[in-house]
């Protein structure tokens, strides 16, 4: 008898595309303002939401679910509402403009049928609140059909429009009241809060806390504590800033909190390090709690070693017990118990690392790829270039299979089974640096997920 071989992969089959497909000739003529800039699922999976470079954020909600199509691997969304969130500003004490970018997005909590949204730019956070709002109009008019438009069924009137009566049975004429009646129902957003003039620095990230009521956002520097209801004061609960600027060895480049515990965050930094804070243990959580840090291997420094370690993307699994990092060439995962290694190592990018030196003269070399965890943390999605992206696996045969984005059913590059220290990807001399999957989502209870190539949206599941 053989033993057991594991449970089979899970194949990724496309499921939906938003956005106009850009063929690999065209990278360069996407308009900048429409660049997916962040993407979130609520904690339901019933919305989603996506922010551009141009401010804009983009509600989707799952579509109502037919006998044919009953299970969630086929669950469908469509479009539900579009609204600007932020515009460029510019700091006249600065001198300094500020972009629209949508650098962040988060769920929020419904309240009375609303859906609460979290977005930021560089400098301003905004609560927005998305609600379906009744359009009411007038009916019933006294007034002739062919001389005015009718609306919700009956028409409304202009001045000086003759005066028709309905006749009665006795051939008089009676005069009809006016009726105030829903017309349609539509879905718009509202700004419910802003919170604003906290941070000095570039806000890079939002992490909403697991009671609902308090967030975090960080910036280079330090991470400021904030409650939803409460927009004019926030508590600082890292502060990185030296005495002196010129002492000043890393930023901050990514926070998260954890998922169960309200008093507990991680926050990553540019010199590859991944900390946890605790509350309660000081107001301040400038020392960590837990460290987690790759060793220095001496042997394989160069001039780009502390580029290529500054962590961009930091997030916690579902369950609390794993931490995933991402950095330019690799993926990790770490046990929140043991900080001397990471349980995996993904090396995304190794077939880059002789091409460096270009990359750093393109700027590519500072993309920031985000990676998340599945519903069940078995899995691991993060984006790289050519429009691709690496579904990782902590189980079963196959660790890394690369996909790719596009309106087509999705191809399978050429791959062979590895172990887990394999390096994987294209050849880097065919690879196109203009098309990159930098952001992604996982649903939060099932096999699916979203993607975000340029400007186009492509969601997948199992």
């Amino acid at each position: 008898m053989t033993g057991s071989a594991g449970p089979p992969p899970i194949e990724w089959k496309l499921s939906q595309v938003f956005g106009e497909h850009q063929p690999e000739a065209s990278s360069e003529d996407i308009q900048e303002a429409d660049l997916l800039s962040a993407l979130d699922f609520d904690e339901s999976g019933n919305y989603f939401a996506t922010g551009d470079r141009g401010g804009r954020i983009v509600v989707f909600e799952r579509a109502a679910e037919t006998p044919r199509r009953a299970s969630d691997s086929n669950a469908q969304y469509r479009f539900l509402t579009e609204f600007q969130s932020h515009e460029p500003e510019f700091d006249y004490l600065k001198s300094l403009e500020i972009e629209e970018k949508i650098n962040s997005i988060r769920w929020c909590r419904g309240v009375m049928g609303c859906k609460l949204l979290l977005s930021t730019n560089d400098k301003t956070i905004k609560l927005w609140k998305v609600y379906g709002k009744k359009i009411k109009a007038v009916s019933n008019m006294n007034l002739e059909a062919s001389r005015v438009g009718g609306v919700c069924g009956g028409t409304h009137g202009v001045m000086g429009a003759p005066w028709v009566t309905a006749p009665t049975a006795a051939g008089e004429r009676v005069l009809r009241l006016p009726q105030v009646s829903t017309c349609e129902r539509v879905v718009t957003a509202t700004p419910k809060r802003t919170f604003s003039n906290a941070h000095a620095y570039h806000i890079n990230s939002i992490a909403l806390c697991c009671d609902g009521e308090s967030f975090l956002s960080g910036d280079d520097l330090r991470l400021n504590l904030w409650n939803l209801n409460v927009n004019t004061s926030s508590f600082t609960v890292v502060d990185l800033k030296p005495s002196s600027m010129e002492a000043l060895s890393k930023v901050i480049t990514s926070a998260d909190f954890h998922p169960t515990h309200c008093s507990t965050f991680l926050y990553a930094c540019s010199r590859g390090v991944v900390r946890i804070g605790d509350m309660r243990s000081a107001a301040l959580c400038d020392t960590a709690m837990k460290q987690f840090e790759v060793a220095d291997d001496p042997s394989s420094r160069s001039f780009f070693s502390e580029i290529t370690s500054s962590i961009s993307s930091a997030r916690f699994s579902r369950d609390g017990r794993y931490i995933v990092t991402r950095d330019y060439l690799a993926v990790r995962v770490w046990d929140v118990q043991m900080e001397s290694r990471p349980l995996h190592t993904f090396p995304v990018h190794e077939h880059l690392r002789p091409r460096l030196c270009d990359l750093y003269e393109r700027d590519c070399i500072f993309d920031k790829f985000e990676a998340c965890f599945s519903h069940d943390g078995k899995h691991l999605l993060t984006g790289s270039y050519d429009n691709c992206f690496h579904m990782l696996s902590r189980e079963g045969p196959q660790s890394d299979v690369v996909l790719e984005a596009s309106q087509t059913p999705y191809s399978r590059l050429p791959r062979q089974s590895r172990g887990r220290g394999a390096s994987g990807g294209t050849e880097s001399a065919a690879v196109d640096f203009g098309r990159r999957t930098l952001h992604a989502a996982f649903h939060p209870t099932q096999n699916l997920f979203a993607v975000a190539a340029t400007s186009t949206l492509y969601i997948f599941n199992s």
